[in-house]
């Protein structure tokens, strides 16, 4: 390896540690940066204005009262240069979103959409007209877009959704359909999500997250980090058997979660035709409603029991419609984990609702850019230097 070589690296390395430094600890001064990082001053301030060259941080003023000598200035992320495209295929709507490197929503869209039984390349079609949408106006903002994640309900490996039963597709390679001048990637929704609420929902670094929309997903982190499995298709809860030779799923089984919890389910046993109107139904004490619901929190209390017992879980949030059903849905789900679990813990896990609710995917999804940026900033730094 040439000294050439071996100097861009350890660059490479030290504009991550710089700024990996400010964006956990943010606002800091180059003296604050050199104690923190453990690299001499006059590299950190260098470092420092590459970084700032490249719109990757920016300068705010003097110091707080309280540093020794002359007040150095103080550098924080920068909102103004590079952005990430969150992008969500669910089964009844399209979603989109951007953020900037301070986390920053920069253009946020949502259309309702049947989606069951579309063909994947009219869906693409729609998602890439939304997509375009936000490019057009993140450039117009003066935005450079580092990259797209797609999330999707269903399992995924090597750019292939597998299968899609809510949707009715398989084998799909999305991300071929969506003709986007940056490049995109593919992940579950469910895991998505559990990174979108690692990020920037309450902070927790280990719990067991669960998407409830019209199919059931469930994204598992362990000290901030999301455990996908051996081939990135951990966590479908969905299709945990809660009761066997119950109703058929679109699976191919029977008396999965979904049957009972998924979002038809319910709205079918609560007589309702959507969302808001169970929702109603609920607040004004319908029994149809009430009932759907109990038995929903049930057969999600005993799936999550195998959970808890398998991975020895200490949170649990409901995030995705469960979120706004969670007043009716904790109390039979905490139950039946006190019940069945009461005997081996002492105490069932905290259970909580997300508070990111159906935003959570598309978070993480350009959150999911984003870190990468924060991770590798030599890339837009040798870019700005080129131009």
């Amino acid at each position: 390896m040439t000294q050439a070589v071996r100097h861009e690296e350890m660059r490479a390395r030290n504009l991550e540690v710089v700024l990996g430094a400010v964006s956990r600890g943010g606002p800091l001064t180059r003296a604050a940066l050199a104690e923190r990082t453990g690299l001499t001053k006059s590299t950190v301030s260098k470092l420092v204005g590459d970084l700032v060259d490249a719109g990757l941080l920016a300068e705010t003023g003097p110091a707080r009262a309280g540093e020794r000598g002359r007040p150095g200035v103080e550098v924080v992320l920068s909102g103004a240069r590079v952005a990430s495209l969150g992008l969500e295929i669910n089964v009844d709507y399209l979603a989109v979103r951007v953020l900037d490197l301070t986390g920053g929503i920069r253009f946020a869209a949502r259309r309702e959409r049947d989606n069951r039984g579309s063909r994947p390349k009219k869906v693409l079609a729609e998602l890439q007209a939304l997509a375009s949408e936000a490019l057009t106006e993140t450039h117009r903002l003066g935005l450079e877009v580092a990259g797209a994640v797609l999330a999707v309900s269903g399992p995924v490996g090597d750019g292939v959704l597998f299968s899609a039963p809510n949707l009715g597709w398989q084998d799909v390679r999305p991300a071929d359909l969506l003709r986007l001048p940056i490049p995109v990637e593919l992940d579950n929704e469910a895991n998505l999500a559990a990174l979108g609420e690692l990020w920037f929902g309450d902070g927790e670094r280990d719990f067991l997250y669960v998407s409830g929309e019209v199919g059931i997903g469930a994204g598992l982190v362990v000290n901030g980090t999301l455990f996908a499995g051996a081939r990135g298709l951990a966590g479908e809860l969905g299709h945990v058997v809660v009761a066997p030779g119950g109703p058929p799923c679109r699976c191919g089984g029977s008396g999965c979660l979904e049957t009972f919890a998924g979002q038809e389910a319910l709205l079918a046993a609560g007589n309702a035709e959507s969302v808001p109107d169970f929702l109603a139904a609920l607040e004004q004490g319908g029994a149809a409603a009430l009932e759907a619901c109990d038995a929903a929190g049930r057969a999600l209390g005993v799936a999550l029991t195998s959970a808890v017992n398998l991975l020895d879980l200490d949170r649990i949030v409901l995030g995705g419609v469960f979120t706004q059903l969670y007043p009716w849905l904790s109390g039979p789900v905490s139950e039946v984990l006190s019940a069945r679990l009461g005997g081996l813990r002492g105490a069932p896990p905290v259970l909580s609702a997300s508070r990111l609710g159906g935003d959570a995917a598309t978070l993480g999804a350009a959150g999911r850019v984003v870190h990468r940026v924060l991770a590798d900033p030599a890339p837009f730094v040798n870019r700005a230097q080129e131009a």
